[in-house]
Parts: C-alpha cells; sequence; structure tokens
C-alpha cells in the first residue's frame, strides 16, 4: 500500500462503520466552515461594486461634484474612502459655467442638496434626510424607483420612501418643514443609497443654483484624472464614472496621498488572531475523536507493522481518515453555508440593515480558502494521534496490552519556554502606546500553546495526588492520564476556551470602569435640558408649557445665549495680548457656546459655589465673566464674533474685536459647557443677538416615563429636539450582555467540548467498566465514573484557562484603558502644543463572578449533565475488544 488509495478506500470504510464518531468530527469541522461561509456571503452581497454601485451614488451623471468653501481639495480616485485631505477656506467655488471653462466644453449640471430635517405630518413629527433633487431629469435615474404614485414635478411636490410610510404618511399628505415649508406627497419609491431612515426627495427651488457650495450631478462626458485635478484646486471633491471604471495607476495620486493606506493591518491581525484561534478549537476538539479512532485501528496496524508496514504508513492511515472526513465535513459546510446565506441570512440580514444589498454573492476565491481551512483543521486533528499510533508498542499491542509510547521529556520544557515567551510578550504589549493589544493577543495565542504541552504534567500531577479520592474520582483521573492522546486536547480546549473569555471579560470590565471613572456629568445629577435648533419664540413657549405639565414639581429656566441657526456662529475670548487657549474644550448640553444673561446660568455643573458668586457680581457690575481651565491674572477680554453662512462665501464679522472688563473664572479641567456669559446690557451695545437657546428643569427627579412623555410632545418642535435628563454614569446595556454573551458561549463549548471527550472516552472503556461490574460495582458506579470523567476534564481546562487568561487579560487593559490627558494649546490657531499631557488610567475591573461561574458552576454543570445522561448498566463483554 504505498499510494492513498488503497488506504482512503478503508477510510471510507471506516467512517460509514463508526457512524456516531464520524458524525461527531464532520459537525466539529463542518459548523465553523459553515459559520464563515454564511458571513462571507453575506459581507458580499451586502458589498456594492461595479455599475451597480455607482448608480446608486451617481445615478446616471457622468460626475458628482461637490464644493464645501474650501480653497483646494486632495483625494484619492474615490473621494468617498476618507483619503480626502482639505486645504484653506471660504473659497468661492464654481458655477456651471465656471466648471465648463476648466473642463473646456459644455456640460449641464443640476442640483443634488441633502439634508436632515424635522418633518411634520399633522400631530407627528419625523426626521428624515431630505433631497432637493429633480427625479425627473435624466441625470438622476437610478437615484430613486418609483413604485406608486408619480415624480414630483414642482418644489411644493414630494416623493416619500416606505420607512416614512411605516410612519403612517400617505399619498395625498400633506408634509411641514421645519421652515415651514408644505410638501404634497405625490409618489412613494426606494432610495436607491439607503432604506432604513424616511427620506424625501423634492424638486429644488429656484433658488437652488445660486449659492456655490453645494452638490451637483454633471453630464460633462468622461471626467478625466487630470480634470478632477484640475477642479480640486478650485474646491471641487468629484467623483468621477470614467475614474472609478478605469482608475490610473497610484503613482498619480498626489503626493500626500500616496502613503495613504485604506487598509487597516491591525484589524487584519485581528482577524489573522481569531482564524488562529478558532482553528486551534477546532483541532482540539476533534482530537480525541481521532485519538479514539486511533486506538480502535491500534490492533489493526500493529499486524500491518508485524508484516512489514512502515511506521509512514501507519500515519497515513489514520490521517486517511482525517482525509475523508475532513474533505467531507469541507463540502457540507461550504454548501450548506450557501444555501443558509441565500434562504435564511441575507433576507434577515437586509431586513435589519439601513442600506440596499447587491444580487446574491459568493466569494468563490475565499470560500475554496474557507474549505481548505476544514480540511486542514482535520488533518492537525489527526496529526498527533498519527505520529503516536506510528511509534506503538507492535509486540505489547498484539500481546493484549496498551503499547503508548512513552510522552517526552521535551514537551513540558518547551511548554515552560512558550508560556514565558507569552507571558514576556503581553508584558512587551502592555508598555506599548500604540498598537499593543495586536501584540498581546498573539502573546495570547503563545500562552496557549504553551499551556498545551504542559496540560500532560499537570494531569500527572493530580493522578499522583488523587490516590485517596473516591474510586469514580481516581478512576477518571487515572484514565485520563493513561490516555493522554484523547484528554490532553480535551483539557486545551475547554482551557482555550476559558482563556477567551477570562481575557474578554477583563478587558470589558475594565473598559467600562475607564468609562465610569472618567465619565463627566453635563447637568447636575437630576436635571434636565431640552435643546432644539431653528425654534422661534412661540416654539419656545410651547416647550416651557409643555414641560410645566408634564414636570409640576420641577423649575423651568429657559437659558438665553448666542443662538446656531442656519449659520455656525463663533465667538472667541481672548487675554489681550496673549495667545493662550482658555479651555482645554468647550462645549456641551446647553445649546450655545456663547450665553447672555445677568446671573451664570444654573445649567453649568462645573462651577464651585465660591466662584459661582465671584461671576455673578461679575455680571452685576457689567463684567464679561469668562470660563478657563486655569487661573489669569487679567481684568480684560478681547472678544470678537463672525460667522459663515452657507453659500456666502466667506466668513461676516458680527460685532468686534472689541476689548471689555472681564472676569476670570475657574472650571473644571474637563472643560466648560460654554465659553462666557456677557451681561445682557453689554450683548446690546455689542449687537449680540440673543434668544432662548435652551430649557433648563431643575429640582425634581424626572422619571423615564416623564422623560418619554416629554419628548413625544415636543417631538415637532424646531430641528433635532432633544430632552436630556442627567442620571450620572449608567453602565451600557452593551457592557453586561457582552458578559453575560462570553459566558454563554464558553460555557456552550465548554459543554460541547467537555461532553463530547466524555462520552468518546466512555465508550472506549466499555471494556474497563464491564470488568468493575463483574467484580461486582454497582451500576451506578458508572454514572459516577463518567460524571468524575467530565470534571476532571472541565475542572481541570478551566483553572488553566483561567490562570492563562490572567495574562492577556490584564495585560490588554494597559492599552486599552489608558489616555492622555490634555495638552496645553497655545496660539489664537491652536497650531503648538506645550507640555506632557498627564496619563490617564489604566484601570481594571476582574469580573470575579463570571470568572467563578465558568470556572466552578460549569464543570459542576457539565458533570451532572453526563451523570444523568449516561447509561448505568453495560452488556457483558470481554477485557478486550
Amino acid at each position: 500500500m504505498r499510494g492513498w488509495r488503497p488506504l482512503l478506500r478503508l477510510a471510507w470504510r471506516d467512517v460509514l462503520r463508526s457512524k456516531g464518531r464520524s458524525a461527531l468530527v464532520l459537525v466539529l469541522i463542518a459548523l465553523p466552515v459553515l459559520a464563515v461561509t454564511t458571513a462571507l456571503s453575506v459581507m458580499t452581497t451586502a458589498e456594492l461594486s461595479g455599475g451597480e454601485a455607482l448608480e446608486r451614488r451617481l445615478g446616471a451623471a457622468d460626475a458628482r461634484i461637490s464644493f464645501d468653501g474650501s480653497s483646494s481639495v486632495l483625494h484619492a480616485f474615490d473621494p468617498d474612502t476618507g483619503s480626502a485631505m482639505s486645504e484653506g477656506s471660504h473659497a468661492r467655488g464654481l458655477t456651471e459655467a465656471g466648471m465648463a471653462e476648466v473642463l473646456g466644453r459644455e456640460v449641464r449640471a443640476i442640483p443634488w442638496r441633502q439634508r436632515q430635517l424635522s418633518i411634520r405630518d399633522g400631530d407627528r413629527s419625523t426626521s428624515a434626510i431630505v433631497s432637493s433633487l429633480d427625479l425627473a431629469d435624466p441625470l438622476a435615474e437610478g437615484l430613486a424607483r418609483l413604485e406608486e404614485g408619480r415624480l414630483p414635478a414642482s418644489p411644493r411636490e414630494a416623493l416619500v420612501n416606505p420607512a416614512f410610510v411605516d410612519r403612517g404618511v400617505a399619498l395625498g399628505d400633506t408634509l411641514t418643514l421645519a421652515d415651514g415649508t408644505t410638501l404634497q406627497v405625490v409618489g412613494i419609491g426606494e432610495d436607491a443609497a439607503q432604506k432604513g431612515l424616511p427620506a424625501l426627495f423634492a424638486p429644488p427651488g429656484t433658488e437652488a443654483g445660486a449659492p456655490r457650495t453645494g452638490t451637483w450631478l454633471l453630464d460633462a462626458g468622461d471626467v478625466t484624472w487630470p480634470e478632477v485635478r484640475a477642479l480640486n484646486e478650485h474646491g471641487a471633491t468629484v467623483l468621477s464614472r470614467a475614474v472609478l471604471v478605469d482608475p490610473p495607476p497610484d503613482s498619480e495620486l498626489p503626493a500626500e496621498l500616496q502613503d495613504y493606506s485604506g487598509s487597516d493591518d491591525g484589524a487584519f491581525a485581528v482577524v489573522v488572531l481569531v482564524v488562529v484561534m478558532v482553528l486551534l478549537e477546532v483541532v482540539l476538539l476533534a482530537g480525541p475523536a481521532f485519538a479514539v479512532t486511533a486506538r480502535r485501528q491500534s490492533r489493526t496496524l500493529a499486524l500491518m507493522a508485524a508484516v512489514g508496514g512502515t511506521p509512514s504508513q501507519a500515519r497515513r492511515t489514520i490521517l486517511s481518515i482525517a482525509v475523508v472526513l475532513g474533505g467531507l465535513a469541507a463540502l457540507v459546510g461550504v454548501a450548506g453555508g450557501i444555501l443558509f446565506a441565500r434562504l435564511v441570512a441575507v433576507p434577515v440580514a437586509q431586513h435589519y440593515s439601513s442600506d440596499w444589498f447587491g444580487p446574491f454573492d459568493v466569494p468563490w476565491l475565499w470560500v475554496l480558502v474557507v474549505a481548505a481551512f476544514g480540511l486542514a483543521s482535520a488533518l492537525l486533528a489527526a496529526a498527533v494521534p498519527a505520529r503516536l499510533a506510528s511509534r506503538m508498542d507492535v509486540v505489547a499491542v498484539l500481546a493484549g496490552r496498551r503499547g503508548d509510547a512513552a510522552p517526552s521529556r521535551r514537551s513540558p520544557l518547551m511548554g515552560l519556554a512558550l508560556l514565558g515567551a507569552g507571558v514576556a510578550g503581553a508584558v512587551l504589549g502592555a508598555s506599548e502606546q500604540a498598537g499593543g493589544e495586536v501584540f498581546i493577543a498573539s502573546s495570547a495565542i503563545v500562552c496557549v500553546l504553551g499551556m498545551i504541552l504542559l496540560v500532560p504534567v499537570v494531569l500527572g500531577a493530580l493522578a499522583r495526588l488523587g490516590g485517596r479520592l473516591p474510586l469514580p474520582l481516581r478512576y477518571a483521573v487515572r484514565d485520563a492520564v493513561r490516555h493522554r492522546t484523547r484528554t490532553v486536547p480535551a483539557v486545551a480546549a475547554v482551557a482555550a476556551t476559558v482563556c477567551g473569555v477570562v481575557a474578554l471579560g477583563i478587558s470589558t470590565s475594565s473598559d467600562a470602569k475607564e468609562s465610569e471613572a472618567t465619565y463627566s456629568a453635563q447637568l447636575v445629577h437630576g436635571d434636565g435640558v431640552f435643546t432644539t435648533m431653528d425654534a422661534t419664540a412661540e416654539q419656545w413657549t410651547q416647550v416651557e408649557q409643555v414641560l410645566r405639565r408634564e414636570l409640576p414639581e420641577a423649575t423651568v429656566t429657559p437659558v438665553i445665549g448666542v443662538p446656531e441657526r442656519d449659520s455656525f456662529v463663533d465667538v472667541s475670548y481672548r487675554v489681550p495680548g496673549q495667545d493662550t487657549t482658555l479651555l482645554a474644550w468647550a462645549g456641551g448640553t446647553v445649546g450655545t457656546m456663547n450665553l447672555v444673561g445677568d446671573q451664570i446660568p444654573t445649567v453649568l455643573p462645573d462651577i464651585s459655589a465660591a466662584e459661582r458668586q465671584r461671576g455673578n457680581a461679575a455680571l452685576a457690575a457689567g463684567d464679561v465673566v469668562v470660563f478657563t481651565n486655569h487661573p489669569v491674572d487679567a481684568e480684560t477680554v478681547r472678544i470678537e464674533g463672525s460667522t459663515w453662512e452657507e453659500g456666502a462665501g466667506e466668513a461676516k464679522t458680527l460685532f468686534g474685536p472689541t476689548t471689555l472688563p472681564a472676569t476670570y473664572v475657574e472650571v473644571d479641567d474637563t472643560g466648560s459647557a460654554a465659553n462666557g456669559v456677557v451681561p445682557s446690557a453689554v450683548a446690546a451695545e455689542l449687537g449680540m443677538e440673543a434668544a432662548i437657546v435652551s430649557v433648563h428643569v431643575s429640582g425634581a427627579t424626572v422619571s423615564k416615563e416623564q422623560q418619554e412623555a416629554v419628548e413625544k410632545a415636543v417631538a415637532g418642535i424646531g430641528d433635532y429636539p432633544h430632552f436630556y435628563v442627567e442620571r450620572g454614569y449608567v453602565p451600557d446595556d452593551a457592557t453586561r450582555l457582552v458578559l453575560w454573551v462570553l459566558g454563554g458561549l464558553g460555557g456552550v463549548l465548554m459543554l460541547g467540548g467537555t461532553l463530547t471527550v466524555t462520552f468518546l472516552a466512555l465508550s472506549d472503556a466499555r471494556p474497563d467498566l464491564a470488568t468493575l461490574a463483574a467484580v461486582g460495582a454497582a451500576p451506578r458506579t458508572r454514572r459516577a465514573v463518567a460524571a468524575s470523567y467530565a470534571l476532571v476534564v472541565g475542572f481541570v481546562g478551566a483553572v488553566l484557562g483561567a490562570l492563562v487568561g490572567f495574562v492577556p487579560g490584564i495585560a490588554v487593559t494597559y492599552p486599552l484603558t489608558r489616555s492622555s490627558g490634555i495638552w496645553t494649546i497655545d496660539g489664537q490657531d491652536m497650531s503648538s502644543v506645550s507640555g506632557v499631557p498627564p496619563t490617564i488610567g489604566p484601570f481594571l475591573e476582574i469580573p470575579w463572578l463570571m470568572i467563578a461561574v465558568v470556572v466552578l458552576g460549569l464543570p459542576l454543570l457539565t458533570a451532572l449533565v453526563v451523570g444523568l445522561c449516561a447509561r448505568s448498566r453495560l452488556p457483558m463483554v470481554a477485557r478486550l475488544d
């Protein structure tokens, strides 16, 4: 038997003869293949490419051109990939004639403006994406698909998507935009770009083409890369159909972008580590089954050796079974994964996705790699049993004794070396400022490999210490040591699972502890604030009435400041003669960063009583109150206001610069919700536009039910209405869910692995258990032995895994939860930094309850399940099969 063919035929017969064991290996290997094939098919289907993707982004246009006010732009061939850089600001952009001049030919452009607005339909209010676009124009073909009604023909008509219909909007309804504009729904259709959010299309009005900023769809023939670069010089971001269909070589990219890489090396390294861990887990779980197979084949292999068979033929006999099972598992996994993705996974993912998928697609190259992964995992699982089978004592096996070779003395030493290297790598990764997580994850794999080599030593020590244990436990421990080829992979599989669970549990809990320790309250605990944009005075009065009605015990106070409507308003506060930044960070939940009033609003939480009293006295005296994170020795402030309106082309000065009397009030180091407070009289003299920017609620406990009632009552007021209530740090539900999922996943893997190896062991030990029954052992002894074997495998694996899991778990908390504090930023343009920022963290939180459940509770649960499921009586058999 020099070739593989006769061995594969024998392997096929053995697979059919041992159906239970073969089915177990098939499931263990096929399930990961099925899962990965399903995931790949879903991701490939969800990812759009080629002409279909261009149609959803460009319609029938040759290019999409956008101006955001930058004087020049650098971007990659696809500007939507994020590889873009803007230089300068306040550019005026190009008109349609200007685009034609740059391209050197006649062009036609239609405007396409997208905004997110609150839209009212009667008493209901919905936040929607509003697209000002003429869908009847041929250039817009493909951006939306009409399903019912007709396309809008005037700026007062609209087409809505089914997400709007789900909220009660129907043909003929009248919708009201935040600015009071009314639109009649004349059509219903799908938005090609996304489907989850409500979307509305309406033709632009006569003013749509006036601004020089915005987005256009261009009919200009092929827009080449040199023409794209020419448009970039005028501040245009260009998505060109010709460039995406036939991209130029990377050497034609701007020099600033040639070193840019869209790939995430860290993410790729994590994927590789996950694949390695999954492969290791599958190999360890399938290993005991091949070990039992080799044990059953030992007499046949001994007879082969007695008549001249070589060790390589013995190895190939076991490996041929792995080839048959691995190939069959790969085929079943791939076919099942594609079928499951087509019938279940893709429809479910499309239902919950906010984007439209493309046609069903299977990445065949990656699927072949996954199939090879399944075959390789079977071969690796059978490698050690095959090697041990080729080294067995032929005479001992033929004489009816066990012919296992003596354990290697070098393996424990190698295990210690690997474990030490893994610990050292984890320590080194913990000290790295960047990229330490990937280094620690790699070290975790090294630690697991070292632990696997040390499992036989641990089992041997346990057997020597178990002489006084009850018979079932003593038998289970010694049987585990006697059959190391099936026990070691099982213990290692449980340990690898627990290692990952413990490491991820520690990192997740520590991350949550960091969030709690670094949480910065936006308001005084229990207070609330309502904010919105573009609300009228009458609407703010309505908000106050709603709050007083829903929260009768609360104090409702309007907050006055400089509102930000359709334009960005900037009020700068500078110490005369200095360029030092006063605040490390500013901005929050009060609706503006520039307050107006004769007292510091109580909505600001980060001011001490003494500083607040000093600031109120200063406001009463007519001084401007300026917030700062550090002491300032000055009595005046240089103040200036400017605005940037869309389409204006340049900044507009509102007031100043002027120097005014000021008092500097210190706030917490974390920053401030506002830059300062200007007295009402001073604001009027400066020409500052003061109005209500938010409404503060204090003096009462706001329940979640009351908060929901308020949100429902004020939903249609202004743009982006929001009612925030400060409840302090609230643990993220996702964090608790992750811990429970980790524990559940670890439990499933532990239970599955332990049950697998336990029942394989009981099948292999039938002669020994029958002999025990023959010499007077009670029927329940077999149940006790089965439960004891499960307890030994589960407990030893869980303890080893937890000990090893502490290494990467604790190490990863350093790069994960360690961060830098605030730099000192100098210069009005924030162009230079100085000093060394303080280090915050690391934070460490060990989820002892979850670890106790995994390490103690799950092995006991597994032993109980095995004890209840194992058969008490066996038919009498001979000592040896």
